[in-house]
């Protein structure tokens, strides 16, 4: 009867042990890959944060930077199946975290993210239109649970404005196809984006595109300034400079 009360106590005590000693160990790596990526190497971040969700599917933060992590260095790749192999895992993290908690605005921005990044990649209609509503979807999510989600902003502003740019929707047809979806204008596209920089005043890609906004505005005024603060940014991320390249020739044009 005593080594049944001695097993009552010692198992809760070394479950408890080990839930600390798995908190210290993904503390660590959360901390490893944050370092990591404030050396601009993504795909050592991403190995970390992998460890982490290995060990802990419920950790959202983790989930999201995987998806993450995986868009960014698969957007550098130069082929589309290269780039898919990436977006997909990003999804299948994205996933993941959006199955654990729908009502988290990250994992909902996760979401919102990825279709962009498929939506990058696939040249057929049919299979495009939907990720095109996946975008709006999970932004106007990501919005109702977090309205100052400075990323999810931005996503939302740059639909409505490659909605604008993109040929393909002006295609005969694809207007009854796409419910809806032309119910949109520049200042949109400048109203989210501007809302994303109030909130992340260092999000390079933001400022670069804002200012492509304004100059399809006619409003160069608008877009030099908004230029000249983003070849004045630090590097804070991976693609920061070679963003900030562009905006300078970019410049170079309206000036």
């Amino acid at each position: 009867m005593m080594c049944c009360y001695k097993k009552l106590f010692v198992l809760p005590l070394l479950l408890f042990f080990s839930m600390r000693i798995l908190a210290q160990n993904n503390a660590n790596l959360l901390r490893d890959a944050h370092n990591l990526e404030l050396k601009f190497d993504e795909a050592g971040a991403l190995e970390k944060y992998k460890q982490i969700t290995a060990s802990d599917v419920y950790n959202i933060d983790a989930l999201v930077k995987c998806a993450e992590l995986n868009c960014s260095i698969g957007a550098r790749e130069k082929d589309n199946k290269s780039k898919l192999v990436y977006f997909t895992a990003a999804q299948n993290f994205a996933q993941q975290a959006y199955t654990k908690d729908s009502t988290n605005a990250d994992a909902c921005y996760a979401m919102a993210l990825v279709a962009t990044k498929f939506s990058t990649v696939e040249t057929d209609n049919k299979k495009l239109v939907p990720y095109i509503k996946q975008i709006k979807v999970y932004t106007d999510k990501t919005l109702a649970i977090n309205s100052n989600h400075a990323k999810a902003n931005y996503i939302l502003g740059n639909w409505h404005f490659e909605l604008i740019l993109s040929s393909w929707l002006k295609k005969p047809g694809m207007k009854n196809f796409y419910d809806g979806i032309f119910d949109t204008q520049v200042d949109s596209a400048a109203y989210f984006m501007e809302k994303c920089r109030s909130i992340e005043p260092y999000y390079a890609l933001n400022y670069l595109d804002l200012a492509k906004v304004y100059a399809y505005d006619h409003q160069p005024g608008k877009a030099i300034e908004v230029l000249n603060k983003l070849v004045k940014l630090p590097n804070r991320m991976y693609d920061d400079e070679a963003i900030k390249q562009e905006g300078k020739q970019m410049l170079a044009t309206m000036q």
